[in-house]
């Protein structure tokens, strides 16, 4: 057995056989016919039965049906910055978090359409428990982080996913992507993680960890939806947290937002590449400065890159001017935006609740804050 058995994906000699489990299942069935509504079944099955590659498998299956997904609840995504990624270049790709599934199947979207290698990717393991789930991310080049652990299991766990991602990186010349921090972001304030980089760097020997980074291609990431399919579906979690309580999901939360993730309405999306930060890792490196400030330096860094990036819709100028009081940002958007925006607010919160209806609006202002923030630096 390999030490990275219990979170990699499956290799090529391992497809056919892992696809052929789950091709009867239902929920596949659903994701094909929702993919190809004009198919007979028999073809897309006939299809998966000679996939012999996860590549094969995302290129054919994946791919088509995220394209449906963005005809289905989107008005489109647009791309910024893929033009300074090199062809056969692997690529560390820290990026804000809005979406379980998403995020990372959007940006694999863009990176094959544009000759790019695709990434391996991390997700929760809390979110393929369901033994199809599990199944079908491995087929789709994803690996798993271990949640809910603490002490010596945590660090045993983040040692073999930092193994894991850099022999991807260094050794397979695959791409990987990760989150900037652990889950997603519920409040609209992305902000990376020092423990995040702290654990992609546990493989490095000696004693400057932070030396990894000038080993590998870090790229900064920003994702923007217009509007977020799971806005409301975060309200009960930052409510618990405004009480000092513990947030305890219910059994098929992570399932329930995952689908709708998927199939919520979005608007506009957005995916802008923030440059490669080779040089800016060299200069942290070679600073006469401590290894947690560096990794101070390197997080305020990506930050401000992925605000920089985030490209803000009418939604996020509406939300902070709804949240101020005021009409700062009315050139922005329209009248007829605002109020469709109120619309959906109204819809989906109890506006009894003071405090439910600011943070809605804080998760749609916060990246103007940010972008301001930027702006100013």
């Amino acid at each position: 057995m390999s030490k990275f058995d219990s979170i990699r994906p499956f290799y090529d000699s391992e497809a056919n056989a892992a696809i052929r489990k789950i091709i009867d299942d239902p929920m596949l069935d659903a994701m094909m016919n929702f993919t190809f509504p004009d198919d007979n079944p028999s073809h897309w099955k006939d299809l998966m039965r000679h996939t012999h590659s996860l590549r094969d498998f995302q290129i054919n299956f994946i791919y088509p049906g995220l394209m449906k997904v963005l005809e289905k609840s989107s008005d489109g995504l647009t791309t910024g910055g893929f033009e300074v990624l090199e062809p056969n270049s692997a690529y560390l790709f820290i990026s804000n978090h809005r979406d379980i599934i998403l995020d990372t199947s959007l940006l694999n979207a863009c990176l094959y359409e544009k000759g790019l290698i695709m990434t391996t990717s991390a997700i929760g393991d809390n979110l393929i428990k369901k033994p199809f789930l599990h199944t079908l991310s491995r087929i789709n080049r994803n690996f798993a982080i271990r949640r809910g652990l603490s002490g010596r299991a945590l660090f045993e766990s983040s040692l073999i996913a930092s193994e894991f991602i850099a022999k991807s990186l260094l050794r397979e010349n695959r791409s990987v992507w990760t989150a900037q921090r652990e889950g997603r972001t519920k409040d609209g304030n992305d902000a990376t993680h020092k423990g995040v980089l702290k654990m992609l760097t546990l493989t490095e020997e000696g004693e400057n960890p932070f030396g990894f980074f000038e080993k590998i291609n870090v790229v900064p990431i920003s994702i923007s939806y217009e509007y977020d399919p799971t806005d409301n579906l975060k309200m009960p979690e930052l409510l618990a947290k405004s009480r000092d309580e513990k947030y305890v999901k219910s059994e098929n939360e992570d399932f329930i937002n995952l689908l709708r993730g998927i199939m919520g309405t979005k608007k506009r999306i957005h995916i802008q590449v923030n440059g490669v930060l080779n040089q800016e890792i060299k200069e942290i490196s070679q600073t006469e400065t401590s290894q947690p400030e560096k990794f101070a330096q390197l997080a305020a860094l990506i930050d401000l890159r992925i605000w920089s990036g985030y490209k803000l819709w009418p939604s996020n100028y509406i939300a902070h001017d709804l949240l101020s009081g005021d009409s700062r940002f009315a050139q922005f958007y329209t009248a007829a935006q605002k109020q469709d925006f109120e619309k959906r607010l109204y819809g989906k919160v109890d506006t009894s609740n003071p405090f439910l209806v600011n943070s809605f609006l804080a998760m749609y202002a916060n990246p103007v804050n940010n972008s301001l923030k930027a702006d100013s630096k």
